[in-house]
């Protein structure tokens, strides 16, 4: 038994002055700088890294134009979205600062009560009226959608 502990011990007992790399870093003192094995796998790694963004980056104008034409009419969609969007925001934005100007907000309310109030009594009093303004909107929708 006392001959396992003296193996052991011999085992882990390290030569310091052995130019192996690892040896080194095992049997290294707190005050002295171990030697570290050459990185040799973190570097293959990085260089695959590399080479795949820069086949990423020679292949980037072909896979833009491939993917505006497979999605054109989708793009087509969200643009226009996006576009009538921003159309409202900006006629909001203008009817609002049109707003705070003093007394222009009472007169566009008087003019959209008397409007109404025109338009109540010139078409949806009487019949003939009535049928007078169906006309002319469906003279609109044939002008718009066709015959």
């Amino acid at each position: 038994m006392k001959a396992n502990v003296q193996r052991v011990q011999q085992a882990e007992a390290v030569d310091t002055t052995s130019t192996n790399p690892i040896a080194a870093l095992e049997g290294s003192t707190p005050r002295t700088q171990p030697l570290l094995p050459p990185a040799t796998q973190s570097h293959t790694k990085w260089q695959q890294i590399g080479t795949q963004v820069s086949d990423f980056l020679a292949n980037l104008p072909d896979n833009i134009v491939k993917f505006f034409v497979e999605y054109n009419q989708q793009i087509i969609t969200v643009a226009l979205i996006l576009a009538a969007f921003l159309a409202v925001k900006i006629v909001l934005a203008i009817l609002d600062a049109i707003n705070d100007i003093p007394l222009v907000y009472p007169t566009f309310e008087l003019i959209g009560i008397g409007y109404t109030i025109w338009f109540f009594f010139r078409y949806l009093i009487k019949t003939s009226t009535r049928q007078e303004l169906d006309a002319q909107i469906e003279s609109i929708k044939n002008a718009i959608y066709g015959s």
